[in-house]
């Protein structure tokens, strides 16, 4: 079994990427991690267009594209460490997403057109912390949860957050504990 940490925190000392730490220290099992800042990411242009359907139509696994795509569809848990950033997460986070996204790799197509999950993972951990609160309107665990059920086919997703960190007042340790009790009784 093999659990895929994705870090996307710019930050050394990020508590988003301290909780998901602390998460993963609780696997028994292969972990791999891999820190989307330390990553030659592709930017979707329209070379990378052209290349990215040549790596598909070739099955080239040496293209970062497929490189990407596979891993992440092979992991059996996926735990992802984002800031909550302008409503949402760092756009490192989304160039991932769009470089693993492969028809044929993570998701297909039925005959009606309807995406279909090709990723053998059980379970989605988003992990996540905020200066502020977290809005009910977020783009940051709502996107990742439709991508996850709707079109990876990861029906088991969950989130793990502690928010308002740093509003004048806040008991900050009170909240990271509440969010390090959950992890204490998550199960993979």
């Amino acid at each position: 079994m093999k659990l895929l940490l994705i870090n996307a925190c710019a930050r050394k000392e990020s508590r988003s990427k301290k909780l998901a730490e602390k998460l993963t220290d609780k696997w028994d099992g292969e972990l791999e991690t891999l820190n989307l800042y330390e990553e030659n990411l592709p930017v979707l242009d329209e070379v990378n267009i052209e290349k990215r359907g040549e790596a598909v139509e070739n099955n080239d696994m040496n293209n970062p594209y497929m490189k990407y795509a596979v891993q992440f569809r092979d992991a059996d848990v996926i735990v992802m460490a984002a800031p909550f950033w302008d409503m949402g997460f760092p756009a490192i986070l989304k160039t991932y997403i769009e470089t693993i996204m492969l028809t044929g790799i993570t998701f297909s197509y039925s005959p009606e057109g309807y995406p279909m999950g090709l990723c053998h993972a059980k379970k989605l951990i988003y992990v996540t912390t905020a200066g502020g609160p977290i809005l009910p309107q977020e783009f940051g665990y709502s996107y990742i949860h439709m991508l996850a059920t709707q079109m990876w086919g990861i029906k088991d997703c969950h989130c793990i957050k502690a928010e308002g960190l740093d509003i004048i007042g806040a008991d900050v340790d009170t909240i990271l504990s509440k969010a390090e009790e959950e992890i204490a009784d998550f199960t993979f």
